[in-house]
């Protein structure tokens, strides 16, 4: 059976205080708009955000989200994945319903566990348990809040009614677009039973002595049957990740600079120890051929030096 296949991006939003074009948070929530308006100009179906908590990274979502959505109007967006340890569930379902009517329900909402975070108990910090349970449980309340379904009772003169109120506002449709992040071919069969989109991860939890590719496609499997069986008529959707490491060339302003500020002699030592570095990697049966000056000053290297390490290279980030 063909399936369609759309593709996205998944950005961390990482700043870093001294080097880069990205030192503070203004500028990876600013830089994060720009890039989802830009993959929407070059026909990008998706754009998808990491949530990481104390760390230079991406923590709330939903403003973020709110101002792509204003900004855009076709590609979907959502996140990769919302930690459900660290969230109210009814405070998020009313900060999700808003955000994904002022993006004209496009929002699709990532939620799992989360990943393993740098601080200690970080969740139990914020306020809330850590339970593994309760993150399903939350779930279960935030799907149910944001499918428009009461979950508080009234106020009736000071007792509780019989009468149930529903979180506002609530945006249509929302419910049927949300994803359960899984890391084990167990937790995707859940997902698969629990009616849930199923965000696979490009790491997996389990080891079954078969390469990657295949214990994925297997955990995919399991998630469409596991919907099936649930009695489900609608397509399963999948978000499958992928990794790709760019490196990026400094600009030649930046170059200029640092050798003004007296940094080229050494920009230069390092860039021909990194030369000898791949030369040696390539040509393992020349280890001990050094790139020799010649006498008019330039710097003579020998073939074939830099193209087996570059692909070697590329083979190794992949």
């Amino acid at each position: 059976m063909e399936h369609s296949k759309r593709i996205g991006f998944l950005s961390f939003g990482a700043w870093h205080p001294i080097g880069g074009l990205t030192r503070t948070g203004s500028d990876a929530l600013g830089q994060t708009v720009e890039l989802a308006v830009a993959a929407e100009e070059i026909g990008i179906d998706g754009a998808f955000v990491r949530v990481h908590h104390f760390a230079r990274q991406l923590s709330s979502p939903f403003p973020l989200l709110a101002a792509i959505g204003v900004r855009t109007s076709r590609i979907e967006i959502g996140t990769g994945v919302i930690d459900m340890r660290y969230e109210n569930p009814l405070y998020m379902a009313e900060e999700a319903a808003a955000a994904d009517l002022l993006a004209g329900g496009r929002l699709q909402l990532g939620v799992s566990r989360g990943s393993p975070e740098p601080a200690w108990h970080g969740a139990e910090a914020f306020g809330y348990s850590l339970d593994r349970e309760q993150t399903r449980e939350k779930t279960a309340l935030f799907r149910a809040a944001i499918a428009g379904a009461g979950v508080v009772h009234a106020d009736a003169g000071g007792r509780p009614g019989e009468a149930m109120l529903a979180v506002q506002p609530h945006s249509p449709g929302l419910a049927d677009r949300i994803w359960w992040g899984s890391g084990t071919r167990q937790s995707a069969v859940w997902a698969g039973e629990q009616g849930l989109n199923l965000m696979s991860s490009t790491l997996l939890l389990e080891d079954t002595q078969v390469p990657f590719d295949q214990l994925q496609a297997e955990q995919i499997a399991l998630f469409r049957e596991a919907w099936t069986n649930a009695g489900r008529r609608e397509t399963a959707r999948v978000h499958q990740p992928q990794c790709h490491a760019n490196h990026l060339r400094p600009r030649p302003s930046a170059v200029r600079r640092r050798r003004k500020r007296g940094s080229g002699r050494l920009a230069r030592r390092r860039h021909q120890s990194i030369r000898t570095q791949l030369f040696r990697t390539a040509r393992p049966d020349r280890r001990r051929a050094r790139p020799r000056r010649r006498r008019s000053g330039r710097r003579h290297h020998p073939a074939h030096g830099t193209e087996p390490a570059r692909c070697r290279l590329q083979r190794s980030d992949a």
